[in-house]
């Protein structure tokens, strides 16, 4: 049997003018990951397109034997800039009650709850997006998302047995990977996604057309401090 295992992005920097970024905290648990995984050997180590992807993997890499990290742009994030800029006023355009989180979370912006108040709005968006309720022709849709993250784990359940397969990607993906590995429903994998936490590792054993969740959003080696959400 084989072995995959994902992690998620340190922290990024949502609030800021360039979301597409790790914080301080961010290079602390990628640099966490990978003390963790010193003694791990991959085969393969994959990274999505975003920056914050790249550089956890590099950061947890930093020192260790592991292959070269490849890029795979279809483990990107769903398109959350676009979501939030662009279909967020058309769904607060067409719906009183999302205009309302939407209000909530602007007059939030600056007080300690605004990750609460966004939280609430972000998943009603996302919702939203998932059936299809909201769309825009520069927004890739859930369908587009879920193939192409289809794809990608397709050909990682193509490799040669015995692969440790380490990828380094966001948190859409992994709730996707973890609803696919228990045919759950689509709404499902939304739903994991929001528990998702930065530098959380979550692994699967796959081979013999099996793929099997093994463990979900392992934070043991981030000390309190270090554990995130967003």
């Amino acid at each position: 049997m084989s072995e995959l295992m994902l992690v998620r992005h340190g922290q990024a920097t949502p609030f800021e003018q360039d979301t597409d970024q790790l914080s301080a905290l961010g290079h602390q648990q990628a640099r966490a990951v990978g003390r963790f995984l010193a003694n791990y050997q991959p085969t393969h180590v994959l990274h999505g397109p975003l920056v914050r992807q790249r550089l956890s993997a590099e950061q947890a890499g930093q020192g260790r034997a592991w292959p070269e990290a490849a890029l795979d742009p279809r483990l990107a994030e769903f398109d959350g800039d676009g979501l939030m800029h662009t279909l967020a006023p058309l769904l607060a355009r067409q719906d009183a009650a999302f205009a309302a989180l939407v209000a909530e979370f602007q007059a939030g912006r600056q007080i300690p709850q605004r990750n609460a108040h966004f939280q609430r709005m972000l998943e009603a968006l996302a919702a939203a997006w998932q059936v299809g309720s909201v769309t825009d022709k520069q927004v890739e849709g859930w369908a587009a998302f879920r193939a192409r993250v289809r794809a990608a784990l397709g050909d990682v359940l193509h490799l040669p047995a015995a692969s440790r397969v380490l990828v380094f990607t966001s948190g859409g993906v992994i709730g996707l990977a973890v609803a696919l590995a228990l045919d759950a429903p689509d709404a499902s994998a939304l739903k994991v996604n929001w528990r998702v936490k930065n530098g959380s590792l979550t692994r699967f054993t796959f081979g013999g057309g099996r793929f099997t969740l093994d463990t979900f959003n392992e934070e043991s080696h981030l000390t309190p401090e270090l554990r995130s959400w967003r």
